[in-house]
């Protein structure tokens, strides 16, 4: 699906979530971004001139090579792409900021747990986490959402995971019913944000927007 891949994300509920992923990531300069489930690289490539370097981790040899493909297209050197796993993310050293669209409610709520705890043992200061996610009651009927191959959490069990791990949730935004972003911050991230002198991006207020 690789050389397909791009042209088939097009619906404008992925397209609003992956621009509310890019927009809520806001790294800074000296940041280095996680991007899980990378895919083509779109995401990263998004945020790669903003941070100092983009790490692109995926299971798919041939996203990751086309993913490659478009960087040495665009020029951009500031990121390196590999095989990695949401529970096993294959990165040295700690990053700053994670991302992640699309691609986590492939997992169990159990292994979604532990992919969320695996993300913040490595200290990020943010986690932005678009993806199927479900608001109300999950539909199947619905788009977004096969059960073959999905198993979408509730909008709660994320919330409840991410708190769980020492994360604080700063927005929320409903794209569709059974779609969304979350971002969350350390603990603590938020109150030191909005001391004066603090930099940009990192402040605590809690929203929740219909995109």
């Amino acid at each position: 699906m690789a050389g397909e891949y791009d042209d088939t994300q097009q619906s404008p509920e992925y397209r609003a979530c992956a621009d509310l992923v890019i927009e809520h990531a806001a790294p800074d300069p000296e940041d280095v971004v996680l991007d899980l489930g990378t895919g083509t690289g779109a995401i990263a490539l998004a945020l790669a001139p903003s941070a100092a370097r983009v790490v692109g981790r995926d299971i798919s040899a041939g996203m990751l090579d086309r993913a490659r493909e478009k960087a040495r297209e665009q020029g951009v050197e500031n990121v390196e792409f590999g095989e990695g796993r949401f529970r096993a993310p294959n990165v040295d050293g700690p990053v700053d900021v994670v991302v992640s669209n699309f691609a986590m409610h492939h997992l169990s709520d159990d292994e979604k747990r532990e992919a969320i705890a695996v993300v913040a043992d490595l200290h990020p200061w943010r986690f932005v986490l678009g993806d199927v996610m479900v608001f109300g009651e999950a539909d199947p009927g619905e788009p977004f959402y096969s059960p073959d191959v999905d198993d979408p959490a509730t909008v709660g069990t994320l919330a409840d995971a991410l708190t769980d791990c020492g994360f604080a949730l700063t927005a929320v935004e409903r794209v569709h019913d059974q779609v969304g972003v979350l971002v969350a911050e350390r603990a603590g991230t938020a109150t030191e944000a909005a001391s004066p002198g603090a930099e940009g991006g990192r402040d605590g207020a809690v929203e929740e927007d219909d995109a």
